[in-house]
């Protein structure tokens, strides 16, 4: 995952293209990557929070891997219940797969998602 996603084009002798060449490298560092992922997966619809009693709010977590262009996801998430698994796993890949490529140009390859709980809806408050 260390390695640089390369923007830079030309060196064929095109003045145009030489200046793209100029302007450098961009190098995305992988904790980045990960907090896209993470926050992609938090925003979809049918996952929530796990509360901890000694950290409090905790929000999906994840792993990313890879080399050159291309990244691997690990997300490890928590689902509201009776949510149907299967379904907000689909809408979670491609929310990350999406979100990832959109904002880095890296090439998703795969994204591993882990169900670590499934949490009841928070009671509504009565009003009396």
């Amino acid at each position: 995952m260390t390695d640089v996603l390369d923007q830079a084009r030309g060196g064929g002798g095109d003045p145009a293209a030489d200046a793209v060449e100029l302007r450098g490298v961009l190098r995305i560092d992988p904790a980045v990557v990960r907090k896209i992922a993470e926050r992609a997966a938090d925003t979809t619809d049918g996952t929530t929070r796990v509360t901890r009693a000694l950290t409090g709010a905790r929000g999906a977590s994840a792993t990313v891997t890879g080399a050159g262009g291309s990244v691997s996801v690990r997300v490890d998430l928590a689902l509201r219940y009776p949510a149907p698994v299967r379904d907000v796993v689909a809408r979670v890949r491609d929310r990350v797969t999406a979100e990832v490529e959109r904002l880095t140009s890296y090439r998703v390859v795969g994204v591993d998602v882990v169900v670590s709980a499934l949490l009841p809806e928070p009671p509504r408050a009565r009003v009396e």
